[in-house]
């Protein structure tokens, strides 16, 4: 009788420099992970600072740690300039009533780091919401831009000045009286800068002198 021919072994199993390949590239997916959760972290940790800074203002509890001012307090224990912590709280407080998603955990998870806004670009948002001069459908686009592309501080500043300037009505009256005063304002500098050249080097009489002190006398009492 025949000899059943043996089966073919199927070899499952792998190199060790795949294995390796495996290993660092399972490394990598960690690596790049944890490093999406800090940089959301970094960028949302200035929330509990700011809500802490705002009941410290408010409550004046520096006062008991021995600090006249707030700012004192800031800048002596905490290292962090006046402006930066009354942006810090100031931020925390518009987010608070005007923004409170950005306090659901959610947020940042369901959003890729560089998606989410820091305190300053904030501040710009919160600075935008104030401004009369904006139509609602501004507001809604810098939101978003903000929000949901996490357009850094300094773009979304450049983006308010152009909105401010585009909404803003300009009286033609009004700019031609602030043109006229900075031409005068522009020809005092000059008078004045002259008329040091000319006494130091003595190169026009005393009279001349005299007359352009008068001039900028009077072109002084219309600026």
């Amino acid at each position: 009788m025949p000899k059943e021919s043996a089966s073919p072994v199927v070899d499952l199993s792998i190199s060790k420099k795949e294995e390796e390949q495996i290993q660092l590239e399972t490394i990598r997916d960690t690596i790049r992970d944890e490093v999406q959760d800090y940089a959301k972290n970094f960028k949302t940790s200035w929330l509990k600072l700011g809500r802490h800074l705002y009941a410290i203002h408010q409550d004046k509890m520096f006062h008991a740690w021995g600090f006249e001012k707030f700012e004192d307090y800031l800048e002596e224990e905490l290292g962090i300039k006046k402006s930066v912590g009354y942006a810090l709280f100031k931020a925390y407080l518009f987010i608070e009533e005007q923004e409170p998603i950005y306090l659901d955990n959610k947020f940042s998870q369901q959003r890729n780091a560089v998606q989410i806004p820091n305190y300053d670009s904030i501040n710009v948002l919160r600075l935008a919401k104030r401004k009369k001069e904006l139509l609602a459908e501004d507001y809604k686009k810098l939101r978003e831009d903000i929000f949901e592309r996490g357009l850094p501080a300094s773009d979304a500043r450049k983006d308010l000045t152009a909105l401010i300037k585009e909404r803003k009505v300009v009286d033609p009256q009004e700019e031609r009286e602030q043109r006229q005063t900075a031409t005068i304002k522009k020809f005092i500098t000059a008078i004045n800068s002259f008329k040091k050249e000319a006494q130091a080097l003595k190169i026009v009489p005393d009279a001349i002198l005299k007359q352009l002190a008068t001039l900028k006398k009077d072109l002084e009492s219309q600026s």
